[in-house]
């Protein structure tokens, strides 16, 4: 057993500290039965469930408002949202970094690290949110001629790109600051906050696609506008929760740039984030192979992807969860309660969407109609739903893994696997079985399963050999160590001796 094996090293790491770490009141690192275990897991996870349904709803009113322009302007903002991706791989993936560290400092009861780590991860944010932001201004059609689009399409787009994209940085604080806020243990103030947004922004929507009162119609203008206003809400809720947090609350002298902390980041996030746009760069290529299966090929791939998306909401609340409670128990040392948060986040998201797998199996094609009255894009959606449904399992166990391995400080291995399923299986596949076979958009969706299906073997057999674990040692606490700064927990056998 991990504690067994590793008794004297952590003992000596952590001596004269409590490895106590609460959230909302419950001890997490005293939660010794499963009951108590599966009740922290659904107090993290249930209001991360309720954000990302709210964060789908605002992605599915937006298309369902959007449909009732026309397919093309569907098309538009499909297309763009592929591109923007991009934006949000880099987003999430400091996000990712800063969830992790503050989780794993407040389980070493590390409060000052903590709070330091996520201002830092603050400026950066803001610095990549601009940048992002000047791209759009120049490059926003050329990025969006890469996906081989019409230009009736192509011009939406553009329009809408611009837009939602050039204030990026309240985008990108949103993806950062929510993390920062998990990462303390609380699910609850992002769950607030997105609920509140997507209010406003389905209110926005309608006014200003369709216009009210002495508000003209907008159309696309008005959709990009109201999910823009809506997310500079949001930055400053959001702000206003993480001043209220007595754990992060901000301290001037923490906003001078720190070199250390900055490079902890770019340490952890750069595999995260190496991990989305490896999906994403695929997920360009092989968007442009479902665009080249026509217009209403890829509008039904678009409104499918909306409707499976929520089943997305019940892996990533999961997910959220085993990336707070394995980072909290890895920074205090307790390896055998890591591994047992991650098997009981990953064995209820398997059983929620299986269930909601069956449901996108029977019902999927009744929900294509809400979106368009097109029988042969009703059709396509369906049979994309009904592939999507059977490889339910499989999503929840790449979600669920892979967010215990980040939260294990292991970034790098879901990103290696990211590039050889993207690659060599999903890409590939689309098309061969999309285009070269001629089998459309079943093709397509059989091809994202197999991808799928693959790395969930892979995740497995990884987290089954005990090898996701990144133990991280600090060398001002341990100056006489001569191990390597970051190692994985089997290399710490040979630490063990040198104590």
């Amino acid at each position: 057993m991990f504690r067994e094996r590793y008794r004297c090293r952590i003992e000596r790491c952590w001596e004269g500290r409590t490895l106590t770490t609460h959230i909302k009141g419950e001890n997490v690192n005293e939660a010794d039965t499963t009951g108590k275990k599966v009740k922290l897991i659904l107090l993290l996870a249930l209001p991360a469930v309720v954000e990302n349904f709210f964060q789908t709803i605002l992605g599915f009113v937006d298309t369902y408002f959007v449909s009732k322009l026309g397919l093309i302007q569907v098309s538009a903002v499909g297309v763009t949202n592929a591109i923007l991706a991009i934006y949000f791989a880099l987003f999430m993936a400091l996000g990712v970094a800063a969830n992790v560290y503050i989780a794993n400092f407040i389980g070493a009861q590390k409060i000052e690290k903590a709070r330091h780590i996520a201002q830092q991860s603050i400026i950066v944010t803001i610095v990549i949110g601009l940048i992002t932001g000047i791209i759009t201004i120049f490059f926003a059609e050329p990025l969006l001629k890469l996906m081989g689009i019409d230009n009736n399409v192509l011009d939406a787009g553009v329009t809408y790109f611009r837009i939602v994209a050039i204030p990026s940085v309240f985008m990108a604080l949103m993806f950062v600051l929510s993390a920062i806020l998990r990462g303390a243990g609380d699910t609850k103030s992002p769950m607030k906050t997105s609920i509140v947004i997507n209010i406003v922004n389905a209110v926005l929507d309608y006014v200003l696609i369709f216009g009210f009162w002495f508000i003209p119609e907008m159309g696309i203008i008005g959709a990009a506008s109201a999910t823009v206003l809506a997310r500079v809400l949001g930055t400053f809720i959001l702000f206003g929760f993480i001043q209220k947090n007595t754990s992060l609350t901000f301290k001037k002298e923490y906003w001078k740039v720190d070199s250390v902390h900055l490079k902890e980041l770019f340490i952890l996030g750069t595999p995260a984030a190496g991990e989305r746009l490896i999906m994403r760069a695929g997920q360009i290529v092989y968007f442009g192979f479902v665009v080249a299966l026509g217009t209403n090929v890829f509008a039904a791939h678009q409104i499918a992807g909306n409707i499976e998306v929520f089943s997305y909401m019940i892996g990533f609340g999961f997910a959220t969860a085993a990336t707070i409670l394995v980072g909290q128990q890895v920074g205090a040392g307790r390896f055998d309660d890591a591994k047992t948060y991650a098997k009981l986040c990953m064995y209820l998201a398997i059983g929620s969407m299986t269930v909601f797998g069956i449901l996108l199996f029977s019902l999927g094609g009744s929900a294509g109609s809400l979106f368009t009255e097109d029988k042969a894009v009703i059709e396509n959606i369906g049979t994309a739903l009904k592939v999507s449904g059977v490889f339910q399992p499989f999503l929840a166990v790449v979600l669920i893994l892979t967010g215990a391995f980040q939260g294990a400080n292991n970034t790098k291995f879901p990103m290696y696997l990211t590039g050889i399923g993207m690659w060599a299986i999903r890409t590939l596949l689309v098309y061969v079985l999309g285009v070269q076979l001629e089998w459309g958009l079943l093709g397509v969706w059989i091809a994202i399963g197999l991808d799928i299906a693959f790395r969930a073997v892979v995740l497995t057999v990884q987290f089954h050999r005990d090898k996701w674990i990144v133990v991280k040692v600090e060398p001002e606490e341990d100056p006489e160590s001569h191990c390597h700064p970051q190692t994985t927990k089997e290399s710490m056998s040979g630490c063990v001796n040198n104590y």
